[in-house]
């Protein structure tokens, strides 16, 4: 079709405009990159009007820009297509890790190396392509579209949720669409269909008023270290489950149907430890690796603080010890209810001699999809013609706060496509996207206008 052709002839100068994209450095968790976070926005707002969109600004926040763009000609009774993405991109330290400069873009083995070259402006990029192929071609899209692209995404999108409803209804859509996640294998386009929530926890244990000798206290006195280390030891059972009262209550368990689909996914377990670097896998027993990472909720430790951890020896019994503690979510568990099930359950826990104070610090709902809604059948159609195979349905374990906030405001299905693919080195160094996988995304969407 002539939209993908036009994608194809003009690939070397979209490649060469997302490089100066990848250029700016829009850290949003950095005030010292304020400007060059506008800056991005901006670029991205004259890319939108060169594409062909009736309307594209940069709307200020108290934060970071949002920025809108708008395409609105297509026949009476087409569907509104909202498309969401950000431009905000993670701080690329260590620097020293890096291969090549984080911000200085280089194509290596068919890898697009730079920070935020999967996540996200690689992603949102191929976006715009698409729209500019439809209206280069034929002078029109077939769909109306709007873009909704932040500067926050990074840092908790603090802003968007109260922009989303102040703007409601000029955003109204029939479907949003997001690609911000990643393909379950290489050249193996996927559809993720669900996510999972958050409960993130700080668990703080006091005891004596300052920290103390072992020698001359030791034995005598509660050390808050060891006694947190008992509260920890007793969030899990012998077979791997959260012990939390009620943490399993209104999980809502796979289907064999489902169960039968994750067994199809081309997944090995010894290939995921050799990933991982692990000397074995664990976790929930009854249940596979993968259904344990991406469908089956968890409790993680994350962080640990107390006592003496410098060079050299010294004899200290802490006053104190923390631990973080993060919990991921499945459908129909509220990360609400759980963050009051883990505190009454941890104090209930706790050693006497010490003094337990737990605090909820962030907290997301897990969300699930219905893959047969049309849109989803088209989405399917879409990425078959331009990868030339079927796609898979699969469930992703971590979460995506913002897709909750779309489908409530606006009541519309929420559809994850994503181009990454695993090891991509999202938040790490030497980020990268597939080349082959920005072309055939754009190639993709491009297809997808058309389906809807």
């Amino acid at each position: 079709m002539a939209v993908t052709e036009y994608l194809r002839t003009h690939r070397e100068r979209h490649l060469g405009e997302l490089f100066d994209w990848l250029r700016i450095p829009s850290i949003s968790a950095k005030s010292e990159h304020r400007d060059d976070t506008r800056q991005a926005a901006e670029w991205l707002v004259e890319r939108m009007l060169e594409a062909g969109l009736q309307t594209a600004e940069a709307i200020p926040t108290e934060g970071h820009p949002i920025v809108i763009g708008e395409w609105r000609g297509a026949p009476e009774g087409a569907p509104t297509l909202l498309v969401y993405g950000h431009y905000d991109v993670q701080p690329p330290e260590p620097l020293d890790e890096w291969t090549s400069a984080p911000f200085q873009p280089e194509l290596r083995d068919g890898k697009i190396y730079a920070r935020g070259s999967v996540d996200d402006k690689g992603q949102v990029y191929l976006h715009l392509k698409a729209v500019e192929a439809h209206i280069a071609e034929n002078g029109k899209l077939p769909v109306n579209v709007v873009f909704v692209v932040e500067g926050e995404e990074e840092v908790g999108s603090p802003n968007l949720q109260g922009f989303l409803v102040e703007n409601r209804e000029r955003l109204q859509c029939d479907a949003v669409l997001i690609s911000d996640t990643t393909m379950f294998a290489e050249g193996l386009p996927s559809v993720t269909v669900g996510l999972r929530g958050l409960a993130y926890m700080e668990i703080h244990v006091q005891g004596p008023a300052t920290d103390l000798h072992s020698g001359s206290y030791g034995g005598a006195v509660v050390n808050p270290a060891n006694a947190l280390a008992k509260i920890i030891s007793r969030l899990h059972d012998e077979k791997g489950r959260v012990t939390v009262t009620g943490f399993y209550d209104d999980v809502r368990d796979l289907t064999p149907e489902e169960r039968e689909a994750v067994r199809q996914l081309p997944f090995e377990d010894e290939v995921l430890r050799r990933e991982v670097g692990a000397p074995a896998l664990g976790g929930e027993e009854g249940w596979s690796a993968l259904e344990r990472k991406s469908a089956r909720p968890t409790l993680d430790v994350n962080g640990l603080l107390s006592g003496y951890t410098g060079e050299g020896a010294k004899t200290v019994l802490p006053a104190r010890a923390m631990a973080k503690v993060s919990m991921r979510l499945v459908p129909d568990q509220d990360f609400r209810d759980i963050e009051e099930k883990f505190a009454r359950y941890v104090e209930e826990i706790a050693p006497p001699g010490v003094t337990v104070k737990v605090e909820a610090l962030h907290g997301g709902m897990p969300w699930r999809a219905d893959p047969k809604e049309p849109i989803f059948q088209s989405a399917v159609r879409a990425l078959e013609q331009a990868f030339g195979r079927t796609p898979v349905f699969s469930r992703e374990g971590g979460s995506i706060p913002i897709v909750q906030a779309f489908q409530q405001t606006f009541g519309a299905p929420v559809v994850l496509l994503g181009f990454g693919l695993p090891g991509e080195n999202a938040h790490a160094p030497n980020e990268w996207m597939s080349e082959d996988n920005f072309y055939r995304g754009a190639e993709a969407i491009a297809i997808l206008y058309d389906e809807l």
